[in-house]
């Protein structure tokens, strides 16, 4: 199956073709981006910039582990502009593009799952 949001290399390599270590990888995934979805959003609302670049730093990693570089790349640039204060008026598009990217890659997680 083609994914339009993850690539499953290293998730399969990591794996070792135990479904049920899989589908805690993937467990574990959905509850991160969980947290920093809310997170984030709780510290745009206080405005508190320099938080949500660390923040954004850390979700970087975990949607790289699941191959979503596109988002990845985001995250990067949003943990810079954070950080600094610089592009304030992008930081919900960010946020919202990560809620979106993340709610699409956990289904296509399903299915992978469902294959096992």
């Amino acid at each position: 199956m083609d994914y339009k949001f993850i690539k499953t290399d290293y998730l399969e390599m990591v794996a070792g073709g135990d479904g049920e270590l899989l589908k805690e990888l993937i467990n574990m995934f959905r509850d991160q981006v969980a947290e920093f979805s809310e997170e984030m959003k709780k510290l745009l609302q206080e405005k508190n910039y320099y938080e949500l670049g660390l923040l954004a730093h850390k979700a970087k990693s975990s949607v790289s582990i699941m191959g979503m570089d596109s988002l990845a790349n985001l995250l990067k640039t949003f943990e810079l502009q954070a950080k600094t204060s610089l592009n304030i008026d992008r930081y919900q598009s960010y946020v919202t593009r990560f809620e979106n990217d993340t709610r699409s890659a956990l289904a296509e997680l399903e299915t992978l799952i469902e294959k096992q």
